[in-house]
């Protein structure tokens, strides 16, 4: 049981199963004619689904993997993790990571070849991230954010549906994701620092790093309205977004005293800005 159990940590299930629920929001906010928001046909359906498995398997292979190249820093940061604790060893851990990615790609060659270019191109950066981007001040963030607001975009792709608001949704969750990604690398610092690594936090400082995160979440909050503006949203939209605006940036504002609350809170306002594309969808 301690074994399976490690296997499932690997996949950070919490994350795994939010974002395959982030992929099935874009696929209801692409939509599909002839009624807004609705998936009508069986073929949809179908792709949804493949779509919405190979995301959580392709995040679960990506956390696994990064566990692999991150375990002396776990050992450090996040001692309890399944190949610190000894629960899992490395080599299961790459070995569990590619049987996720295999089936990922065969559910995602099934999809639009829109879905299967984005698919192609978050599994690359998903492999590379931890050797190539995670230390680099800023764009290990900026890849982490762009793979997060993708998820919406390859749901939107999938059905084939209307993608401007999906657009609209995956910058502003990218955006949002770029500023809890920093955020948690100030709480990290302690064990990046002594990894070697130069995130932004150490490269410019604490607060400043903080700032960067506090600016683009501002950003992206100026930015909810556009649905309306361009995407023929309506006022009910508007009403429902204001909500995880206000608490995104509270979020944000805490960072610079209790990080960890600060991330919990900005996922949830995260979960709550999807959920009003869909308030605004069908109204």
């Amino acid at each position: 049981m301690q074994r399976l159990r490690g296997f499932v940590e690997l996949t950070r299930p919490g994350n795994a199963l939010t974002s395959g629920l982030l992929t099935a929001i874009g696929a209801v906010v692409a939509g599909t004619a002839p009624t807004p928001g609705l998936l009508v046909d069986t073929g949809a359906l179908v792709r949804a689904a493949a779509a919405v498995l190979a995301t959580m398997l392709a995040v679960g292979a990506g956390n696994a993997i990064n566990d692999y190249f991150d375990r002396e820093i776990d050992a450090i940061n996040r001692p309890k993790r399944p190949i610190p604790r000894g629960a899992v060893t490395p080599h299961e851990t790459l070995a569990f990571a590619a049987v996720q990615f295999a089936v990922a790609v065969g559910l995602a060659l099934v999809l639009p070849p829109l879905a299967v270019a984005i698919a192609v191109v978050n599994l690359t950066a998903l492999v590379a991230y931890t050797k190539l981007f995670k230390g680099l001040p800023g764009v290990g963030n900026a890849v982490v954010g762009c793979l997060g607001g993708s998820t919406f975009l390859f749901g939107g792709a999938a059905v084939g549906g209307a993608l401007r608001p999906v657009a609209v949704l995956a910058v502003l969750a990218a955006l949002a994701t770029f500023s809890r990604e920093v955020i948690k690398d100030v709480e990290d610092i302690a064990g990046d620092r002594e990894e070697g690594l130069n995130t932004l936090p150490i490269a410019v400082g604490k607060r400043r790093a903080l700032q960067v995160a506090m600016a683009a979440l501002l950003v992206g909050v100026a930015g909810s309205p556009l649905p309306y503006l361009l995407a023929d949203f309506g006022v009910a939209y508007l009403v429902a977004v204001a909500v995880p605006d206000v608490l995104m940036l509270v979020a944000g504002y805490w960072g610079f005293s209790e990080p960890t609350r600060s991330q919990a809170w900005l996922k949830y306002g995260q979960l709550l800005a999807a959920g009003a594309f869909i308030v605004g969808r069908f109204a």
